[in-house]
C-alpha cells in the first residue's frame, strides 16, 4: 500500500524540525518520525489497529493567521489521539489561499511520515477543512484542494468527514 508518489519533496515547511506537542500541552520530546513510530509500536504491541488522518485548521485573529496542524491517531474501535503543531504568519490571505496553506501544512507532514505508515501498514487520509455545500465561503478551495491531495497520491476527505481538519484542529485554534 503506497500513499505517496515519490516522484518530487514538497517542502515549504520541514514537519521533522518542527515543534510539536500532545493534546495535554507536553512537548514531544523526540523528532516526530520517531514519536510515530514509537506510538504505531506501541499501539500495535497492545493489539490496536491504527488509521492515521492528519489535518490543519487556522483562524484569523487580530490580523494574525494561527494555523493547527494534527497527526490523529485513531484506534479501530477504541478511540483516538492527536500531536499538535501550532505556528502563525502575518501574512494577509484571502480564504481560498488560506485554505490551500491548510493544505499544503497537512500534504508535507503526511508525504514526511507516509514511508514509516507504510512500513507499518497504517492507513492514511489528509483532510481538509473545506465545505463541500458551495454555500461556504471554503467551497472556493475544493477542487483545488482535492486536487492536490489525490495528486500527491493521498486519500481525501473533507467537510464533513474531515473531523482531524474540521473537529481536533478547530479546537486547537478556536
Amino acid at each position: 500500500m503506497s500513499h505517496s508518489i515519490k516522484f518530487f519533496s514538497v517542502s515549504f515547511i520541514n514537519p521533522t524540525f518542527m515543534t510539536w506537542k500532545k493534546f495535554s500541552g507536553e512537548p514531544l520530546r523526540q523528532p516526530i518520525l520517531d514519536e510515530v513510530s514509537a506510538t504505531i509500536a506501541r499501539e500495535y504491541a497492545l493489539g490496536n489497529k491504527l488509521k492515521v488522518c492528519i489535518g490543519t485548521d487556522s483562524q484569523v485573529k487580530s490580523g494574525t493567521t494561527e494555523f493547527a496542524a494534527v497527526i490523529v491517531f485513531v484506534r479501530e474501535g477504541k478511540g483516538g489521539f492527536m500531536y499538535i503543531h501550532q505556528d502563525r504568519t502575518s501574512q494577509k490571505m484571502s480564504i481560498k489561499e488560506r485554505m490551500l496553506a491548510e493544505v499544503q501544512r497537512s500534504i508535507e507532514i503526511a508525504y514526511s511520515l507516509c514511508d514509516l505508515l507504510d512500513r507499518y501498514h497504517v492507513d492514511l487520509e489528509v483532510h481538509a477543512d473545506i465545505n463541500t455545500n458551495p454555500m461556504f465561503k471554503s467551497n472556493l478551495a475544493l477542487h483545488d484542494a482535492m486536487g492536490y491531495i489525490l495528486s500527491m497520491g493521498f486519500v481525501f476527505k473533507a467537510k464533513p468527514e474531515a473531523f482531524a481538519s474540521s473537529a481536533c484542529a478547530n479546537k486547537v485554534v478556536q
